[in-house]
């Protein structure tokens, strides 16, 4: 009999680090905590995390699968060199410890994070959903001075999208500008114009000129119209 329990406490062991584990990670051969026990209390505060959306098809992921490097800041302590996966369908963000184990950060203690991709970084600020004119958990800052942009990047799920068998991972980002202390949706480079209506000549020559394609499928297109706006008024 207790040949049997070991037998189950040992497949019980594997089943779980098998849903634990996604393949291909790579979890940063430097990535490394402070080896005071707190921080790494700090860091590592959260539950296991198992990918429920297997049979969809894409993934639930910002811009990769895998393990991106960034920095998170927990309770006022910064953690750099992390790897990092932002889950924008759950809007949760995930870590790999040191012994493989992938787990969902307590979002309640996180005040910010970055992550690295493609020769950028990006920097999320997580907004209380209690205040004034918040945005909805994780936002990305993309850009801050009189006139703010942040994108909220998420995903839903589409029924049967793919050969009418197979749930499908799609995008539905949504920009944000804070102007005058007001927080607005913009989901259109003519909504965009119409908020920026005291410089549209110019904000309007400015995107023809410089051959922008202002879209909501590519949120940081508005970046650049931001920074000049911003410009006009400083």
């Amino acid at each position: 009999m207790k040949s049997l329990t070991r037998i189950r406490i040992l497949l019980f062991s594997i089943y779980f680090l098998i849903n634990a584990l996604s393949p291909g990670t790579d979890c940063f051969a430097s990535n490394q905590v402070s080896g005071d026990t707190i921080d790494i209390q700090t860091l590592y505060n959260g539950r296991a995390w198992r990918n429920l959306f297997y049979k969809v098809r894409g993934d639930q992921f910002l811009f990769s699968p895998e393990f991106l490097r960034g920095s998170v800041t927990i309770n006022g302590k910064l953690f750099e060199n992390i790897p990092l996966k932002y889950d924008i369908y759950n809007d949760e963000l995930l870590v790999i410890t040191d012994h493989g184990i992938i787990l969902q950060l307590n979002k309640e203690m996180i005040e910010k994070f970055t992550l690295s991709y493609e020769n950028q970084v990006l920097s999320f600020r997580n907004f209380d959903p209690d205040s004034v004119n918040s945005l909805p958990g994780y936002v990305n800052v993309s850009y801050e001075g009189g006139i703010s942009l942040y994108i909220k990047y998420k995903k839903e799920i589409l029924s049967l999208a793919v050969e009418n068998k197979y749930d499908l991972f799609n995008p539905v980002n949504k920009v944000f500008v804070r102007k005058d202390g007001e927080i607005i949706k913009v989901d259109s480079k003519g909504e965009l114009l119409k908020l920026f209506e005291d410089q549209k000549h110019q904000v309007r020559s400015f995107i023809r000129s410089s051959k922008l394609r202002v879209s909501r499928k590519y949120p940081e297109s508005f970046k650049p119209v931001i920074e000049y706006y911003d410009k006009l008024h400083n």
